[in-house]
């Protein structure tokens, strides 16, 4: 606001002047600052800069005076109301804009701060208040615009919102400037977008029954295009890895139908989720839940509830009830299920038991005759008709197994029980009979393997720990002594140059025999020995045997086939023995010593025996051709 000067003397007063034309001072001892102007404008102006200058002796002449800056501010009211800039606006909303989310802003202007400044925006048009809403932003202070329901561009295309702004915080002594709030008018223009379509319920519900021919309609489904141009539309089933296809759908009609027998007992719902498109458009797509229920149809007919054995006491009595039975049946009748029980009619009458039909889905088996024995008979069956009262009516045959067990004499069962069981009742239960099983089996595996083990492991070469021989080798035979266990030398390994010079030709007759094949490796088999003698022939045989450095590095048993001279007792070879039975007596061996009585016992046992069947097996006696040779 305008401030026109005003300066104001006192005489006898110290006098304080302004370099403005604001603001004046009268001070005795103290300054006082007052406003020179009515109505001050901190929106026109908001800063004041005042120098002050203070004189002692009155101001006079002579007089010391002082100076200083004084900073004021001036202080904000609400003397300012909220104005639009404009009072008509214009705001585009596509139709397919979320409801709950900002389609525009408005603001308007307040030239004073903090909450003097504050707005509260509000829809004053029930137009736009039951589609629009809108709400104050605290940081920008603007009027944020918000849908409240879906826009159809269809059914409406324009709307008018009349907006008003009001100050939060009013002044009562400045309310003579006016209304502190403002109105301005929005012109909201809906825009045509490309939808999906639309079915005409948010969820369907059909059923069929049970059973039902494949291709039977179930129900159908109907959508449209919400645009203006009402595209045709196509429909389809969201098909799922996962589950089993029982429906199909017309792509043109929407009409579902089922492509398999379906079965209430085994899934009595089924949901379905149908997809409809625009044909010009396919990916614009919607989608809507389908729920199909199978109706029952009595097509199960009803059992027995029982698996387990009948009980009967050894000393029932004659029309005693033996049990209660019922019956189960896996179709759903709206009025709950009614059975009805019965003996086959087909067969004799059974004259053990009998049965009583209750008419409350139950039925009681009756005794026919007095003490049943277990050791007579232990098992009988009983045919039980049980038959349900659906449209058709259906029954089925099942049969009872009763066993007879003792029982005490107030009926409580005594024992009824096998050898399992009974070793169970004993505190054996499967499992600890399946552990010891598996025990015994383990014990008998080990046993079996460390007796394989024993058996598989080599026989050590030296049996005893106290014989240091390199070798020993046993022959089941006599031999000749020392000489026959003599010990490899080993200087024949150690030089073999030199032991080859001493090594003779098994191939030259040794000096003596009178013959032109020699012993071949082993055996020897001249035809004519008659001037040979064994005991030297022996002797060479051994020393070239003890020469020979190709030969094995142990005792070895070589063997010449043929006798030598100088036996009382003459050829005892079978070769030449003939090949009928001898009639000769064989007592005389007994006087050839020890050497000969196991073939004299031989001999002495049978008479008959032939010569040519006796078979000589060992003996020390000079004139064998058997020798032990240590290379």
């Amino acid at each position: 606001m305008p401030m026109t000067p005003h300066m104001e003397i006192v005489p006898g007063l110290s006098t304080v002047f302004f370099k403005g034309s604001h603001i004046s001072l009268l001070i005795p001892k103290l300054g006082v600052i007052r406003t020179a102007l009515a109505n001050m404008d901190r929106e026109a102006r908001e800063h004041y800069g005042v120098v002050i200058q203070a004189k002692d002796m009155a101001g006079q002449v002579g007089g010391l005076s002082g100076s200083t800056t004084i900073n004021i501010t001036l202080t904000d009211v609400n003397d300012n109301p909220p104005k639009f800039q404009q009072k008509n606006y214009q705001l585009y909303v596509p139709e397919s804009a979320q409801v709950g989310k900002p389609v525009g802003k408005i603001k308007a202007n307040d030239e004073d701060l903090g909450v003097n400044a504050e707005i509260k925006y509000s829809l004053i048009n029930p137009e736009g208040a039951a589609v629009f809403s809108i709400a104050t932003d605290r940081d920008t202070r603007e009027g944020v615009i918000s849908l409240k329901k879906p826009l159809n561009y269809e059914r409406k295309k324009t709307y008018t919102l009349q907006i008003e702004g009001v100050n939060t915080h009013v002044e009562p002594r400045f309310s003579y400037l006016g209304p502190f709030k403002d109105t301005a008018t929005l012109k909201i223009t809906v825009g045509d977008v490309d939808e999906p379509p639309v079915f005409s319920m948010d969820y369907y519900i059909m059923d069929v029954y049970e059973n039902a021919q494949i291709g039977t309609e179930v129900g159908a489904v109907t959508a449209r295009d919400p645009d203006s141009k009402n595209s045709p539309i196509r429909y389809y089933i969201e098909r799922s890895e996962h589950r089993e296809d029982f429906f199909n759908i017309d792509m043109g009609s929407g009409v579902i139908k089922i492509t398999q027998s379906l079965d209430r007992e085994d899934m009595p719902w089924h949901n379905i989720t149908v997809m409809a498109s625009e044909v010009d458009n396919p990916s614009l797509i919607s989608h809507v839940p389908v729920t199909v229920q199978v109706l029952d149809v009595n097509d199960n007919p009803p059992e027995i509830n029982t698996d387990e054995e009948v009980i009967v006491c050894e000393s029932l009595r004659p029309g005693q009830v033996i049990q209660t039975i019922t019956a189960v049946d896996k179709d759903d009748f709206a009025n709950g299920h009614r059975f009805s029980f019965s003996l086959p009619s087909e067969i004799p009458v059974n004259s053990n038991f009998t049965l009583k039909d209750n008419k409350d889905n139950t039925a009681s088996l009756y005794a026919r005759r007095r003490r049943f024995s277990r050791l007579v008979q232990e098992l009988y069956e009983l045919p039980v008709v049980v038959r349900d009262g659906g449209e058709p009516a259906l029954s089925s045959t099942s049969t009872l197994t009763l066993r007879v067990c003792p029982c005490q004499h107030n009926g409580r069962l005594q024992t009824c029980q096998d050898e399992m069981s009974l070793l169970s009742s004993a505190g054996l239960s499967t499992g600890a009979l399946i552990a010891i099983l598996l025990c015994i089996v383990i014990l008998l595996a080990i046993v079996v393997l460390f007796i394989t083990l024993r058996r598989s492991k080599k026989e050590p070469l030296i049996i005893s720990e106290e014989d240091v021989r390199e070798n020993v080798v046993t022959y089941d035979d006599e031999g000749g002594g020392e000489e026959d266990t003599e010990a490899f030398d080993i200087i024949a390994l150690r030089n073999p140059a030199a032991a080859e010079e001493l090594k003779f030709r098994r191939d030259v007759r040794p000096e003596g025999a009178r013959q032109r094949n020699g012993p071949k490796r082993g055996y020897d088999s001249p035809p004519e020995l008659e001037q040979v003698d064994v005991q030297e022939f022996i002797k060479q045989r051994l020393v070239e045997a003890d020469m020979d450095t190709s030969g094995p590095p142990y005792d070895s048993l070589q063997t010449y086939a043929f006798e030598g001279q100088g036996s009382p007792t003459g050829s005892i070879s079978s070769l030449e023995s003939p090949g009928t039975h001898s009639e000769h007596d064989y007592n005389y061996l007994d006087d050839w010593g020890p050497e000969f009585q196991k073939l004299a016992e031989l001999y002495g046992e049978d008479a008959d025996v032939a010569e040519s069947d006796v078979a000589v097996a060992v003996t020390t006696q000079p004139s064998l051709s058997t020798a032990v040779t240590s290379p």
